[in-house]
């Protein structure tokens, strides 16, 4: 489409879209800064003419190059409308403290990994407990986020620093993927990084897998064509680069890059033969390998264990049930599951089957590579739908670059492949599925080993619970070590202290334990409110959860 023609009504509408998905939440930043920020109110309410101007020009303009300058003016306001929030919420998260942290103890010449830091947990930031009754207190990603902190310590106090690295990086990403893609799409761009205000918010959170993302971009467009004709070229090699470099910034794309490898050794051996597609192959790993390497190389000879075990934490961690996925089965519709390790089973097969359906229908499943691999989170223990909403920019990256014309010539095995086939192929797919779904189902029915009933309430006021008896019976057949917490609501509370009870309950037999909360003191909900007891043990990994009345009129 050359620049005097007409633009396409949907591109019209596409670009209007991504002009309206700046509205979302842009009220909420514009009524704080009213508050105490007229400056940046003043700015946001300069944004507000931005948005209508530009839905009137979207509509009306004649040309494809003067909406093509509507679009980058509304990509202008987004990346402002991000800064402004930014200016007015930027403390942080969890992981961005961790960040944050990680970045001086590097700059001091300390260990990074397996070393807690408890007082960043205080004045109401996210806890991560444990199956085993403890909490995460330590850095448990990949090094680029701190190596790119560090030189950015000097901008405030708290997580400032890893909330500015995210926060840039995806405005960066924002840009690079409104460049790399057609004109004609670029609002999508807009739309996917900085509207619905989704993403900002995870950069103002200072996530890691932000970082990620924009290295991702350049990777995920167009990627089929890596290595076409047998050259890498130097655009290859930077795209093999940035693989390498975003394995180094969080574990996410970790489950992606198999995908993407995959596809492009189907490609490249549709093209040129298998010697040549392996060769290819093998100078894309080289590079992103040697990438992650350098990034890592530090780590690796300083702290070799504990940097090993710090990369792979969120993988041992033994977190407990959190999410959107199938684990809200056990932890709100039944009363828990004695197989909860199976949910990790599930997830791991599921992982491994939808790649092996990738590589034997990559024709048809091609064009779905950057989607696929989020599909086996829904299965794990740990299913927040972070794991998918955070890489969405690469499925719109994908879509419009890498479409199934792209895959038209990509080996597959040929015993599946051609007409007559169906058969077979539907059988593949159900044996490679089946698995993954016995195990999901195998959790989810389980049974929780622990009976539980509330015997005693100690209050310091009416509404206020200072000791918890309980009588709890082991109807397993292994002993098990319970930590408990009580949970109103969606989510985890800290785990209360065991002040007397057995630390480990045999099997088939019961005990008696009163429990502390943390803080000494729990203060009643309303009298609407669900309150779950909830017991977790770490081996096997199971929860046992019940519904308790505590108030004195209840």
């Amino acid at each position: 489409m050359s620049g005097s023609d007409s633009p396409a009504q949907w591109h019209r509408v596409l670009s209007l879209l991504a002009d309206i998905s700046l509205f979302i939440g842009t009220r909420g930043i514009w009524t704080t800064a009213a508050g105490h920020r007229l400056v940046v109110a003043a700015v946001i309410s300069v944004c507000y003419v931005s948005i209508l101007v530009c839905a009137v020009l979207a509509l009306v303009v004649r040309r494809t190059r003067a909406l093509a300058r509507v679009d980058a003016c509304v990509l202008a306001t987004a990346v402002t409308l991000t800064l402004c929030a930014y200016a007015l919420a930027h403390g942080g998260s969890d992981e961005a403290l961790l960040t944050t942290q990680a970045a001086k103890e590097l700059v001091a010449g300390h260990g990074v990994y397996g070393q807690p830091w408890p007082w960043l947990f205080r004045h109401g930031v996210a806890l991560t407990p444990t199956v085993t009754g403890g909490y995460d207190l330590t850095y448990g990603y990949p090094p680029l986020a701190p190596l790119l902190t560090a030189p950015l310590l000097w901008v405030g106090h708290g997580a400032a620093a890893a909330t500015l690295l995210s926060t840039g990086a995806l405005v960066v990403a924002t840009v690079l993927l409104w460049r790399l893609l057609p004109v004609p799409w670029r609002p999508a761009a807009t739309m996917v990084c900085l509207g619905f205000g989704l993403l900002p918010s995870y950069g103002r959170l200072g996530y890691p897998a932000i970082v990620a993302l924009a290295l991702l971009v350049p990777v995920v467009v167009r990627w089929p064509r890596i290595g076409r004709g047998g050259r890498l070229g130097a655009a290859g090699v930077a795209r093999a680069a940035c693989l390498g470099a975003a394995c180094a910034a969080q574990q996410l794309p970790w489950f992606l890059a198999p995908f993407l490898l995959a596809g492009i050794f189907a490609v490249r051996r549709g093209e040129l033969g298998s010697r040549a597609a392996t060769l290819v192959l093998l100078r894309v790993v080289g590079v992103a390998a040697a990438v992650w390497l350098l990034i890592n190389t530090y780590f690796v000879v300083s702290e070799p264990g504990a940097w090993l075990r710090g990369i792979a934490l969120p993988l041992t961690q033994g977190a407990v049930l959190h999410g959107q996925g199938l684990v809200d089965v056990s932890l709100y519709f039944t009363n828990g599951s004695g197989r909860l390790d199976w949910y990790s089973h599930a997830s791991l097969l599921l992982a491994a089957a939808l790649l092996v359906l990738f590589v034997l229908f990559v024709r048809r499943l091609g064009p779905a590579a950057t989607v696929l691999p989020w599909c086996a989170f829904f299965l794990a223990t740990r299913s927040q739908d972070g794991y998918y909403l955070l890489m969405t920019p690469l499925w719109a990256a994908a879509a419009v670059t890498a479409p199934a014309s792209e895959f038209a010539g990509a080996w597959q095995p040929r015993a599946l492949s051609g007409p007559g086939r169906r058969p077979a192929r539907i059988t593949a797919t159900v044996l490679l599925l089946v698995p993954a779904l016995g195990s999901a189902l195998w959790a989810a029915t389980g049974t929780p080993p622990l009976h539980m009933r509330v015997t005693s309430v100690r209050r310091a006021a009416a509404d206020t619970v200072s000791l918890l008896g309980l009588r709890v019976t082991n109807t397993g057949g292994v002993a098990l070590a319970p930590h408990f917490m009580l949970t109103t609501g969606q989510g985890t509370h800290p785990f209360w202290s065991i002040v007397r009870g057995p630390a480990t309950l045999p099997a088939h037999t019961t005990g008696a334990y009163e429990l502390r909360p943390p803080g000494g003191q729990f203060t009643l909900p309303g009298p609407r409110v669900r309150i779950r007891l909830r017991a977790f043990t770490a081996s096997p990994q199971t929860l046992s959860s019940a519904d308790v009345r505590l108030r004195a009129d209840g």
